[in-house]
């Protein structure tokens, strides 16, 4: 059984703390990572999952080439900055600034972006 307690911030915000795992933090807006490796773990992880998914989506559009490589390192910084600039609002200085937060875990989700969208687009429009 997991408990949580909320502190009212300044600004008027909450942030919930507590005995939580890590991933039902994740979906909370303004959590408290207590843990630095924990939240680097998420931002890893959810990477992960974004690169698969985009390959999928980039297979069944069907983008190809340099404009599907630039979409997809768009979209997937871009998406992850926000995560953690807008919806968890953390101190990029306590993670070595926004630049490591961006790339943590780029090129492994590349890799399975590349795996997943070459599959798919192959066994699609591939005779």
């Amino acid at each position: 059984m997991t408990t949580k307690t909320k502190t009212l911030e300044r600004n008027g915000t909450s942030k919930t703390t507590g005995n939580t795992s890590s991933w039902h933090r994740a979906f909370i807006a303004n959590s408290e990572w207590p843990d630095k490796d924990e939240f680097l773990d998420v931002i890893y992880w959810a990477r992960q999952a974004l690169g698969i998914i985009l390959g999928v989506i980039w297979a069944l559009l069907p983008l190809k080439g340099f404009i599907g490589l630039l979409l997809f390192a768009l979209v997937n910084a871009g998406v992850i900055y926000l995560y953690f600039s807008n919806f968890q609002n953390v101190d990029e200085e306590e993670y070595g600034g926004a630049w490591e937060l961006t790339k943590e875990g780029f090129m492994t989700s590349f890799a399975g972006f590349l795996v997943t969208w070459i599959i798919i687009y192959s066994g699609l429009y591939y005779e």
